[in-house]
């Protein structure tokens, strides 16, 4: 075992915002966990993280067994679990409400709020008996505002939302803070499932235009490292004014 003086896992990790998370923050001392299904992106986020140790483990965050198994690892391989980011996420097809199958809602819930159940889960009962620590989930604009033909990403997000409100309470005498980091649109593996003229219709909407995923990163570098110890049960957004007007 390499006991490393901060160990994060990020889920996710594959994709363009869970890697830049990760690349953000593989600082000196920290050893990172990376999960995702996507093997062989995964494998890519490594080669970019050169003196980082860091472990991978294939990983569907729908099933909280293996999420157990993959918190499990992290304290086994480094010593410990200071931070968790809980952000693999899908996408529901581009539809309106009566559109949609019981399955594009079984699968929104599945990975995008039952995924970050599981994960804080997981990463509350380490960090309990260890003085506490920073969980960071992934939620969205979407779970503010209204999107239409997204449905299933707006509620589990907006759900993710308010989890983490209630769980930053529930755990806070417990020196656990957990926040969540509100991104707008940018271009992404996720976003390429979105028609072309809805993307361009969306982008209009952001006034500072998409962003790319190194925008919100920072955000989530702040909520996971000490400066913000005495932040809990925020929602930060980061969206390129997407939800200011």
């Amino acid at each position: 075992m390499a006991v490393a003086n901060r160990v994060v896992l990020v889920t996710g990790a594959a994709g363009g915002l869970g890697a830049a998370v990760a690349r953000r923050l593989a600082e000196p001392g920290t050893a990172l966990v990376l999960c995702d299904l996507d093997d062989a992106g995964m494998k890519d986020v490594v080669a970019s993280l050169p003196g980082t140790p860091v472990l991978t483990r294939v990983v569907d965050v729908g099933d909280a067994e293996q999420v157990d198994a993959a918190v499990a690892a992290a304290v086994e391989e480094f010593g410990g679990l200071h931070v968790m980011v809980n952000n693999a996420g899908v996408i529901a097809p581009n539809a309106r409400i009566h559109n949609l199958t019981a399955a594009d809602w079984d699968l929104a819930l599945r990975v995008n709020l039952m995924g970050v159940v599981h994960g804080m889960t997981a990463a509350i009962r380490v960090m309990r008996g260890a003085g506490g620590g920073s969980i960071v989930n992934t939620a969205s604009v979407a779970g503010l505002t209204a999107w239409a033909y997204a449905a299933p990403y707006g509620a589990t997000k907006a759900a993710v939302v308010h989890l983490t409100k209630i769980a930053a309470v529930e755990y806070a005498k417990e020196r656990i803070r957990v926040n969540c980091i509100c991104p707008g649109t940018f271009e992404s593996g996720m976003s390429a499932r979105i028609p072309r003229e809805a993307m361009a219709a969306m982008e209009a909407r952001h006034p500072l235009g998409f962003g790319v995923p190194e925008d919100v990163a920072g955000a989530f570098a702040y909520l996971a490292g000490d400066e913000s110890r005495w932040t809990t049960g925020a929602a930060i957004v980061v969206d390129g004014g997407y939800a200011a007007p």
